[in-house]
């Protein structure tokens, strides 16, 4: 006769990634409390968050050797760049399946997704001109010599 609301089960950030596992994604520990998720060639890093959620330091990407390339908007073209400067040239396929892979694990893993989310591939970093260094630390003005 009386009702009870049921306890909300708080997921831990282990709960988390045996979710993804068992939804077809291979897990591995990649250290400082870092685990690497990986599926059909692409992979991201996720490391524990607030209330045990995910979080993702940086967008899913290529598999390159050892390294997970990045995508590069070149302006021109996009590429795959490894932190060790690994390049390599993006493919449309790629791409579709970086988005499949983010939508896929962010529903296995029961988190949020946003509508700005799920338009599509993003870059992590854009590179519109050819300038050297133009995105790193600020630069002498010309009338400052």
């Amino acid at each position: 006769m009386f009702f009870r609301r049921a306890v909300t089960k708080t997921l831990t950030f282990d709960d988390h990634l045996s979710a993804a596992r068992s939804a077809g994604f291979r897990t591995d520990s990649a250290g400082s409390g870092k685990s690497r998720i990986e599926r059909n060639g692409i992979a991201c890093v996720a490391q524990e968050g607030d209330g045990g959620l995910p979080k993702f330091p940086q967008r899913a990407g290529v598999v390159m050797g050892d390294e997970i390339g990045t995508l590069t908007d070149g302006g021109y073209q996009k590429f795959f760049v490894t932190p060790h400067g690994k390049k390599k040239p993006a493919q449309a396929h790629e791409l579709k399946e970086i988005q499949n892979f983010q939508e896929d694990l962010r529903e296995a893993m029961g988190l949020v997704a946003l509508y700005n989310e799920a338009l599509g591939t993003v870059s992590n970093q854009y590179i519109y001109d050819r300038v050297e260094g133009r995105d790193k630390g600020s630069h002498d003005k010309p009338w400052q010599e």
